[in-house]
């Protein structure tokens, strides 16, 4: 119910989406129960296309009585209605919002106190004779605050002292009022009010710091840090530095008043104490007394410092003894850079502390210069100061390579290593990298002690690229890239290299004939092995023959027999005998007679035996004889393929077997020779190829 406009207003959700053309309908009517019967229709009211609130005037409405409404929704698949609400129109009343304002400053009336603020407003004029409550929010206009509310406002007052605030600062204020104790709706917030507090005077304490210039001791320059009492300590519009003369009670020189926490002035040489304030609009803050002493209390020992991060440094030391009250740090840019309008200082309360981190106006890659001094009652000691770096860097350039020799194959390098750099890191490392002309790439890793090295294994007449990288904990740089190509080899070593090559494959052939030759394994494939008579073992070896196997041969001595065969003689035609590699046939006119080796066969032979190592057999005779026939025994020789002691003409003549003729069995019979073969007939005594025949047969030797 809004009383400006006397109309009631309504509104609704539409609910889920029909995807249909939809009209609303707000209906309603009078009820003097609780709506359970209906009275007099109130005129339907149809909303805006897209609306979703009406508004029934005040003409329509019955003011302290019940009516009900509802909401009728039509497409074109049906209707829907809302449930029925039942209210009195004056139940739902929503009142105008207040105007706040600042009051008017009375000579009778005390002014606000620190933090405070004083304001009042206006109630709506509609409404004065509704009975209401109202309440108060605020915020800060300085960051970003949340709204603070205060309430409820007393009824009766149409002001109020707000208290609380932060001193000299700005705030925002709105105020609402409802319709109470009877039922209402919040008005909206009134328009926003402008106000800021009044300033307190600083609830500070001042940490100081003095410094004395070496040219000129009477000028000292004092630093100063306020540290808040208090979350709302007050807003310090500057600082004064003064002093008091012994002599003029009451009198108080300012030595320097300013808006920094530093301050450079001349000390009256009767001066031995200052003191600095901290002021505002409201006051000034407790006076803090700064004696100028001599240094004569113990220093610390063993100061040093170290990076945390690139934004953080942290100093340690040990503390004297005696305990000192506190410590004073002082950190700055080091050389070249150092400047003391640019330190930053800190005061350490706890005497017993062995370290600090600082963390203001640290940046990485920076040297700082840190500076120390014990605070003791009444003096101070000396100051002991460090240097640190913030955050290492990788070193600026690597040291620059240089072709000390070069060779076909190798190239020799060095370098100067670069002075150690303040705020660089120490080399852990140098990396050597060269690439070919066919972009192939290699490297080598050396130890930050290293001032050279040799590259091996390079092609002859060959483009290189090679450079050298320099690396520490902080990083790595490379260096400039050196170009260079290796030497062509010269004639006289290509001929020397030739030379070689062609000794070492004669020596390669001749130790591959020579292990042909001298292979037997070798050998015989490429060509057969021929026994040599004159040097063969078979005229010395006599096999182990058992004493059974050994009988006597009548009339002939006592050589025994080793082998007998007897072949038996064909009186009709003679028998055909083939010789081993020949064609020719031999007759045999008489059967074979049997033939007595002469000596002890058990005897060992002193010759040595052959190391042909061939077991090709070679038919070099036969022996021919009759049982029967009176006369000497015959030997038949044949013509072979195979060269007889080493000749190259086919068997001997009966005329050229001169060695027959010195048998000692006597004159030897000689046949004579046939036209149709070559057949030779004599003796077989002391025929060395025939030793260790074996009798076949003996049983058919009946005489013997």
């Amino acid at each position: 119910m809004n009383l400006t406009t006397s109309s009631l207003i309504c509104q609704w959700e539409p609910g889920p989406e029909t995807h249909l053309p939809t009209s609303f309908t707000l209906k309603s009517f009078k009820s003097r129960g609780n709506c359970q019967t209906q009275g007099d229709s109130i005129l339907d009211c149809v909303p805006k296309d897209g609306q979703s609130h009406c508004c029934i005037p005040r003409k329509h409405l019955l003011l302290y009585q019940n009516m009900g409404i509802w909401v009728q929704a039509e497409n074109a698949l049906g209707t829907s209605m809302s449930p029925q609400l039942c209210l009195d129109p004056m139940d739902v009343v929503k009142l105008e919002p207040p105007m706040l304002r600042t009051m008017d400053p009375s000579p009778e009336a005390a002014p606000p106190q620190a933090g405070c603020l004083q304001l009042c407003w206006e109630p709506w004029q509609p409404g004065l004779h509704i009975n209401q409550k109202c309440e108060l929010r605020h915020k800060p206009q300085r960051g970003e605050a949340s709204w603070a509310l205060v309430g409820p406002l007393p009824l009766e007052a149409l002001q109020y002292e707000l208290c609380g605030l932060l001193p000299a600062t700005a705030y925002t204020l709105q105020i609402r009022c409802i319709r109470w104790p009877l039922p209402g709706h919040w008005s909206d917030w009134s328009p926003s009010l402008e106000l800021r507090t009044t300033e307190r005077a600083p609830t500070v304490r001042l940490d100081t710091w003095w410094r004395q210039r070496q040219l000129d001791p009477r000028t000292v320059q004092l630093f100063w840090k306020p540290v808040p009492l208090e979350e709302d300590s007050g807003r310090i519009q500057g600082y004064v530095v003064s002093w008091r003369p012994s002599g003029q009670a009451g009198a108080i020189l300012p030595l320097c008043n300013t808006t920094e926490l530093s301050c450079t002035f001349h000390l009256p040489s009767e001066a031995q104490e200052v003191a600095l304030v901290a002021y505002n609009s409201a006051g000034t803050s407790r006076p803090t007394p700064v004696v100028f002493s001599e240094s004569r209390g113990p220093a610390l020992t063993r100061l040093h410092a170290m990076a945390r991060d690139p934004h953080s440094l942290w100093v340690g030391w040990e503390p004297p003894n005696p305990w000192p009250q506190g410590y004073v740090i002082e950190w700055g840019l080091g050389p070249p850079s150092a400047s003391n309008s640019n330190k930053t200082w800190r005061m350490e309360q706890n005497g017993r502390a062995t370290g600090f981190l600082l963390k203001e106006n640290i940046r990485p890659f920076q040297l700082y210069e840190i500076i120390v001094t014990p605070l003791y009652q009444d003096t101070m000691g000396p100051s002991q100061h460090v240097y640190a770096y913030s955050q290492e860097m990788a070193p600026s350039h690597a040291p620059e390579l240089h072709l000390k020799h070069i060779g076909k194959t190798w190239a020799q390098l060095e370098w100067v290593p670069e002075p150690p750099e303040l705020g660089k890191s120490p080399l852990t490392h140098y990396t050597i990298f060269w690439t070919n002309a066919q972009n192939q790439s290699f490297s080598a890793i050396l130890n930050a002690s290293s001032r050279g090295f040799v590259l091996h294994g390079l092609e002859p007449a060959s483009l290189y690229h090679i450079h050298l990288m320099a690396a520490s904990q902080a990083g790595a740089t490379n260096s400039t890239v050196l170009t260079l190509m290796t030497l062509t080899p010269e004639g006289s070593e290509l001929h020397i290299i030739l030379g070689l090559f062609g000794l070492l494959l004669l020596l390669t052939c001749l130790c591959g004939t020579a292990w042909l030759c001298c292979s037997p394994n070798r050998k015989n494939p490429l060509w057969p092995s021929v026994p040599d008579p004159a040097h063969s073992s078979l005229g010395s070896w006599v096999p182990t023959i058992m004493e059974e196997d050994a009988f006597q041969l009548p009339g002939l001595g006592t050589p025994p027999i080793t082998k007998l065969t007897v072949l038996e003689e064909d009186e009709k035609k003679p028998v055909p005998w083939e010789s081993h590699n020949s064609s020719e046939t031999c007759g045999l006119p008489t059967l074979v007679q049997t033939y007595v080796l002469q000596g002890d066969p058990r005897a060992v032979s002193t010759q040595p035996q052959s190391q042909s190592g061939t077991s090709d057999q070679v038919l070099y005779g036969q022996l021919l004889g009759s049982p029967t026939s009176p006369g000497p025994g015959h030997y038949l020789r044949c013509d072979s393929t195979q060269p007889l002691l080493a000749g190259l003409t086919p068997s001997p003549k009966s005329y050229e077997n001169l060695w027959f003729q010195a048998s000692p069995l006597g004159t030897l019979v000689t046949p004579a020779p046939s036209q149709e073969d070559d057949c030779v007939f004599g003796p077989l005594l002391n025929f060395p190829l025939l030793q260790g025949i074996r009798v076949h047969g003996m049983e058919a030797l009946g005489s013997f």
